[in-house]
Parts: structure tokens; sequence; C-alpha cells
């Protein structure tokens, strides 16, 4: 199997980095729903709070990851502009989407959502960590933080879908090629 060096640093910014933010919420949220449960929830010890503290960091860290790739990595990598008189769009992902009247959506729309709305996703989820670091076991015991929590959780989740959705159909549509070759052992014989 080969993929171009472009195509490699887009699958770890999408399918590395993104998928797994969105993976990690669930620890997140179940986390966060058991800190604030209604039931009580049983403190937790030093041990159990320091992996917690290190998976919120991590979450984070991914998330960030993903944003600052994308944004200064794959994002001018689709944005580049062929030189005139160039025919085949193949490794210019933005004027290739832009070029048909059937695709030109993914751009004006997708991409356009895509670039700003990811932001917000690792901005609100560092909020999130921070908030259930410095409250721990007392959160359950701030009504109205919890609801924020619990809010900002949801929407960077909601953010990072998005992101991720137009993220996908776009890389389908267009995906961002060149680069030097990188031949990946083990796949699909010729």
């Amino acid at each position: 199997m080969q993929m171009s060096f472009r195509e490699f640093v887009t699958a770890v910014h999408g399918m590395g980095f993104g998928a797994f933010f969105l993976l990690t919420f669930s620890g997140t949220l179940f986390e966060l729903r058991r800190l604030c449960g209604s039931g009580g929830a049983p403190a937790l010890g030093g041990g159990a709070r320091r992996i917690l503290h290190v998976y919120l960091i991590a979450l984070c860290v991914l998330g960030w990851c993903a944003v600052f790739s994308g944004a200064y990595l794959v994002y001018p990598w689709y944005r580049a502009h062929p030189p005139a008189g160039t025919t085949d769009l193949g490794e210019f992902a933005q004027r290739k989407l832009m070029s048909s009247p059937a695709t030109a959506g993914w751009h004006n729309l997708g991409m356009e959502w895509k670039e700003h709305v990811a932001w917000f996703a690792p901005i609100a989820i560092t909020m999130v960590a921070f908030v259930m670091i410095s409250y721990g076991n007392d959160l359950s015991r701030h009504r109205q933080v919890r609801k924020a929590v619990f809010g900002f959780a949801a929407a960077a989740f909601f953010a990072a879908g998005i992101a991720g959705f137009f993220g996908a159909m776009i890389n389908k549509s267009a995906p961002v090629q060149g680069g030097a070759p990188i031949v990946i052992p083990g796949g699909a014989s010729e």
C-alpha cells in the first residue's frame, strides 16, 4: 500500500487525532456522569484521580493536535493555488472541489464551517477538563457549574463531530495529495 506524505499527514490528523479525540469522549462523559450522578458517587482516591487527570489532559492534547495539524499542516495544502495553465487539479483540493457545481458545496459550506467550528472543540473540552480537575469530587455539589460543564462537553463533541464529518466528506471528494510516496509494508498485494 502506498500513500503520499500529504495523504499520510491528513490521515494522522483525521483518523488519528480527530477520531481518537471523539472516542475519548465516551470515557469523559461516563466519568462526568459518575461524578455528578444523583446517587452520590464515591469519592475518587489519589490513584484514580491521577488517572482521570491524565485521561482528561490526553483528551485535550488530542483535540489541540487535531486542530493544529489541520490548521497549520493540512489546510495550507488544501488551499494551495495551482500554477497558471494547470489542468490536473489532483494536488489542489480546494480548486478541485470548486471546479464542479456538484462538489462546490463541500467547500462553500463544508470547509467554511469546518475551519471555524473545529476550533471550538478543543477550547470547550479544555474548559471541561480544567473544571473537572479543579473541582474534582466536589463537582456534584455545584449544580450550575455541573450543567455548564455538561453543556460545554456536549458542544465540544458536537463541534468535533461536525468537523470530522465534513473533513471525511471533503477528503473523499478531493483528497489532499502530493509529497513523497510512503510505502506501507503489509498492504494489499498487487
